[in-house]
């Protein structure tokens, strides 16, 4: 069984950066990949990022070019840095890591002001 736990939001203006942090615990070499989605007010959710185990990132139109997602396998990590955010990136933000299902984390909030 798996557990992630994110954490890093909070409130920055338009323009400003934020770091997200996942970690993952448990039988971390059943882990196929890891992920971030987030759910705006009001808006479906949606994929932001994700890193398959030995593949290539995706992103969302929405988010390429500005975050990046990556991992630190020393630590059972993966990271969502996000430059360059914009009031509608304001949502609460989900840490997945995929095995045979998916383990969810709690959510952390980023909030964008303009």
């Amino acid at each position: 069984q798996v557990h992630v736990v994110e954490s890093g939001g909070g409130l920055v203006q338009a323009g400003e950066s934020l770091r997200l942090s996942c970690t993952a615990s448990g039988t971390i070499l059943s882990i196929v990949e890891m992920g971030w989605y987030r759910q705006a007010p009001g808006k479906q959710r949606e994929s932001v990022a994700a890193i398959p185990r030995g593949g290539s990132a995706r992103y969302a139109d929405s988010v390429k070019g500005r975050f990046t997602i990556s991992t630190d396998n020393t630590k059972n990590t993966v990271y969502l840095q996000m430059n360059s955010l914009k009031p509608e990136d304001t949502a609460v933000y989900y840490c997945y890591a995929r095995l045979s299902y998916f383990s969810w984390g709690q959510g952390t909030q980023v909030t964008v002001s303009s």
